[in-house]
């Protein structure tokens, strides 16, 4: 019995730590794109007009 909790606890833990991983990696992604446009707004500003 203690065997198959401590594989269930195994398999969930791996699971968390790679869907962390996952979180982080598409966070600096996604903050990288929106500095990366945000300066190219900056940038052309003058141009922009409303």
């Amino acid at each position: 019995m203690g065997e198959k909790v401590y594989k269930t606890m195994k398999s969930v833990g791996a699971f968390n730590i790679v869907m962390g991983i996952l979180l982080i990696v598409s966070g600096v992604a996604t903050g990288t794109l929106v500095i990366a446009k945000g300066a190219k707004l900056l940038k052309d500003k003058s141009e922009l007009t409303f």
